[in-house]
């Protein structure tokens, strides 16, 4: 039987957010923005789902934006929220951040004459707040910092990030695909003027996502048309992905405490029991802050994807890092920020655990992995 370790880059679509979303896929097939009946049943379909993910993220429902994931997301929250201030064109975020924040940042600078600056972190790959302080200014328009990073579990201190931000008066992005279902996703807790998640991070189907975005602040959209979303994201809503959504991310909150504890308690044992195995093995993020389900390793004198394909025999589907830089030959953006030498980083094997994994399940893998590691490096 295979055991799947990858949640990190997608997971199964849950039954009850397929269930919930089926309608709107069938005989509730209409256009929200359609005035005859079919319509407005759809209408308040998108209406309560929003309701529902505002009720986790702790915002209104205003605002609340539904997009087709975590890169639209992402795209929105921060060219959006950067070209709708009337303030120096000057945006920060950090090495480790996912593709889809660096290129947003980039095409701010490429296309409309901002000033980017991409922030160093320390080994853990975590943003200390001086150096924030140190880069950030009245003038600066953005910062953007992901919440937990996707290839080495990080957890980011958003909220004391977000409290140096705040003393120049600078807004916010934080990126929390990753943190949705692990990590309290509360705003007003967080400090944050914008917040992105994916659905399928959490078990609702692949492209659907939505953004927090702060109150009335100027957002000049992405995507032109029709003036959807209270003209921040035109589009015809994808009521049945908005739906899903909102149950799984639902169902994902009201488990989150109990699930993560337990789940850290079972990544600990394996992270534990691998690196006793192999001493030379290289647990990439913090030993401690991270998420409670991630688990990444170098492994030196090996192959990242050598190690992949071992374990495949042998049953196990994890990753290299991140599935958006899948099949690319140069090392990791994100262990290089980290200071690891491009020649081990090349040998990344990333273990996310699901739900439902069990303490048996981890217990197999890590003995899989030991064994790929070892007949790798004889």
């Amino acid at each position: 039987m295979t055991l799947y370790l990858d949640t990190a880059a997608t997971g199964p679509v849950r039954r009850e957010a397929l269930e919930a979303a089926w309608p709107y896929l069938t005989g509730e097939f209409g256009n929200p923005s359609s005035r005859h009946e079919l319509g407005q049943r759809a209408a308040a379909a998108l209406a309560d789902a929003r309701a529902r993910v505002a009720a986790v993220l702790g915002c209104r429902v205003s605002e609340v934006v539904f997009t087709s994931g975590g890169t639209e997301g992402a795209n929105l929250a921060i060219k959006g929220l950067a070209l709708g201030q009337p303030r120096d064109r000057h945006v920060l975020t950090t090495a480790v951040e996912h593709e889809a924040v660096l290129a947003s940042v980039d095409a701010l600078a490429r296309l409309h004459g901002f000033t980017s600056e991409v922030l160093g972190v320390d080994g853990d790959g975590a943003l200390a707040p001086e150096r924030l302080a140190a880069a950030v200014h009245p003038g600066s328009t953005l910062v953007s910092v992901g919440y937990a990073n996707n290839e080495v579990g990080t957890v980011q201190d958003v909220a004391a990030l977000t409290a140096v931000a705040r003393e120049q008066g600078v807004l916010v992005h934080t990126d929390a695909v990753q943190a949705a279902g692990w990590l309290p996703l509360d705003v007003g807790a967080l400090g944050v003027d914008a917040l992105s998640i994916s659905g399928h991070k959490v078990g609702a189907p692949k492209g659907v996502g939505a953004v927090y975005l702060r109150g009335r602040l100027a957002v000049e959209p992405v995507l032109h048309g029709g003036g959807q979303e209270r003209g921040r994201r035109s589009g015809t809503e994808n009521v049945a992905g908005a739906v899903a959504l909102a149950v799984a991310l639902e169902l994902a909150e009201a488990e989150r405490g109990e699930r993560a504890a337990a789940l850290a308690v079972v990544r600990d044992e394996l992270v534990a029991s691998v690196r006793a195995a192999l001493p030379t093995a290289v647990l990439t993020g913090s030993a401690t802050s991270r998420l409670p389900h991630h688990a990444s390793f170098c492994f030196p004198g090996t192959s990242g994807e050598a190690v992949l394909l071992e374990l495949e025999r042998r049953g196990v589907l994890v990753s290299s890092g991140s599935a958006c830089a899948a099949g690319r030959d140069e090392p990791s953006h994100v262990l290089l920020a980290l200071g690891i030498d491009p020649e081990v980083a090349q040998t990344a094997v990333r273990l996310t655990l699901g739900r439902d994994t069990t303490a048996e399940q981890a217990r197999a893998a890590a003995s899989a992995l030991v064994e790929a590691v070892s007949a790798l490096l004889v």
